[in-house]
């Protein structure tokens, strides 16, 4: 397959290189599940093009950085995609399973705890999102504390049955997760230990968060954390802050806002993380350089085997909703390899899902496949008719 890349004023072939001697990736058949994904829903709360502080309404959606990916990689490009996660027993738990199931996403392995009527105990997320606009950035409160999520422990889950016996092709999940509590970061570890085992690729987005870190030891907490996962992970989605927090390499004059990634010193970073790391197949991150809330040159970047491959450019993207964006841009980076086993497709493939993602409100995708391989090929905000 040929991809043709599009810039602001031609069109370039992309050559395909073969991934699949590198990422070996299960038969379909031989699976329940396509990808699985393990982390916290919440529920978000929208004002929409108000403020948190001056909203009388509120639309809703259900979003978590590791369930978008799979609820993408099901709504968008049609796989077979569940989600380990908690959710107290209520009725705002049974409104985001609502949401899930919409979205096509299995939760047969949703474990529910019984409410206690107040909250004292347990809960369910939520998270107030202003989207932003101009020169306004978007702002994210989140509202998680005791969290059904945040309670998993490692044995919550038969691990052993769920890659063993039911089979899963590929597992995501990531550092917001991990941060959430010490049994939730210890439930990571040994999910993706016995997914190792199993033969499933894993995939893991270390999406640093410093607010969730804070209050259990900071940055040195997170590098411990992190530092144990890394070993057993296949695909690491970050940029450069995300390398530096969470796996301490450092990188000189970062630019501690990440309006814009340096494209070289991400190069150079991650020639040093993958000999630390010779397990990882795949090192990947989105390009963005924010001009305004509205406006953002958008792409992506990834390494595999010795070589680095970029995206076509996105320059002066239009963002309706950016919350999500980067999610979206994995699960399309996923499809690409699951389908193809390319790097220079599937990175293509993220970077148009993405791109596409953040044009509507909501953490998750409203885009479809044919939307997305028109934006690969070139295609424009032509009026379909």
């Amino acid at each position: 397959m040929t991809v043709t890349g599009r810039c602001r004023n031609s069109f370039f072939p992309l050559q395909s290189i073969n991934a699949m001697g590198f990422i070996e990736i299960k038969p379909a058949e031989a699976c329940k599940y396509d990808l699985l994904s393990f982390g916290e829903i919440m529920l978000r709360m929208d004002p929409g093009p108000s403020r948190i502080r001056t909203a009388r309404s509120f639309d809703v959606w259900e979003g978590g950085g590791e369930y978008n990916v799979a609820r993408g990689l099901r709504r968008c490009f049609g796989k077979r995609t569940g989600i380990v996660t908690a959710f107290a027993d209520n009725e705002v738990g049974r409104l985001i399973e609502d949401f899930i199931l919409q979205g096509g996403v299995d939760t047969s392995l949703v474990k529910w705890i019984a409410s206690d009527g107040v909250g004292r105990t347990v809960r369910n997320g939520l998270n107030f999102t202003e989207r932003g606009f101009g020169i306004r950035g978007a702002v994210g409160v989140p509202d998680r504390g005791l969290t059904a999520a945040s309670q998993i422990r490692q044995d919550d889950f038969d691990w052993e049955e769920i890659f063993g016996k039911h089979g899963v092709r590929w597992f995501h999940t990531g550092g917001i997760f991990a941060a959430l509590s010490e049994s939730t970061a210890k439930a990571v570890l040994k999910a993706v230990q016995i997914a190792a085992k199993h033969g499933t690729v894993v995939s893991y987005d270390l999406n640093y968060r410093p607010s969730l870190w804070r209050s259990i030891g900071g940055k040195e907490k997170a590098k411990e954390v992190n530092r144990g996962i890394a070993p057993y992970v296949d695909v690491m989605i970050g940029n450069e802050e995300d390398y530096t927090a969470c796996l301490g390499y450092e990188v000189e004059d970062l630019d501690e806002e990440i309006s814009s990634i340096d494209v070289g010193k991400f190069k150079a970073m991650i020639n040093e993380v993958v000999q630390d790391y010779p397990n990882l197949k795949i090192a990947a991150t989105t390009l963005r350089k924010v001009k305004t809330a509205t406006i953002n040159d958008w792409g992506a970047i990834c390494w595999a085997g010795g070589r680095f491959f970029e995206s076509a450019p996105y320059p002066e993207l239009e963002i309706f909703d950016r919350v999500g964006g980067g999610d979206s841009f994995a699960s399309g980076l996923i499809y690409g390899l699951m389908t193809s086993g390319k790097p220079d497709v599937a990175i293509n493939y993220g970077a148009a899902h993405g791109a596409l993602a953040m044009t509507t409100p909501g953490d998750t995708s409203m885009a479809t496949l044919i939307e997305v391989e028109k934006l690969m090929k070139g295609g424009g905000a032509r009026v379909v008719r």
